[in-house]
């Protein structure tokens, strides 16, 4: 079962469970989806591959607002971005802890034959490659400064 799919039977779960936070953001993920899918360009279908790079995106703007909203003593808003964000991270692959984030780092940067922090971005395009959705970039690229220095 393709990651749509999946997406659409949970959708119907939500609604019998009469789970409303987890509904709209089945939804929201949904309509990210089908924008996908007819696009320009687009051929009507929509790859698991595709797929993770929007529910990466979706995630890291849940994350965003939420931090802005706290920021703003806006908890009301913060919690529903946050559990949205609870929604969504569960169809991502889990995230790697920050010494396997490492370990995988030393493996690419060996690979590149990177020696110094000026192929960094040599680096930077293989790791968030192979490192999609399982690490932020911004820990990718802290973590890959970190260890080319």
């Amino acid at each position: 079962m393709n990651l749509y799919s999946q997406i659409e039977a949970d959708i119907k779960a939500a609604m019998l469970a009469k789970d409303k936070v987890r509904l709209q953001a089945l939804r929201g993920i949904k309509k990210e989806f089908i924008e996908a899918k007819t696009a320009p360009g687009a051929n009507g279908e929509l790859s698991d591959e595709a797929a993770m790079k929007i529910l990466v995106k979706m995630a890291k703007q849940r994350r965003e607002s939420a931090s802005i909203y706290q920021e703003q003593n806006r908890a009301d808003l913060a919690e529903t971005e946050l559990a949205e964000l609870a929604v969504i991270e569960t169809y991502l692959p889990k995230a790697l802890t920050d010494e396997e984030l490492t370990e995988a780092l030393k493996k690419i940067i060996a690979e590149t034959g990177a020696t110094s922090a000026a192929q960094m971005g040599k680096v930077m395009g293989v790791a968030t490659k192979a490192l999609a959705g399982r690490a932020d970039g911004k820990a990718i690229s802290a973590k890959v400064r970190e260890l080319l220095s």
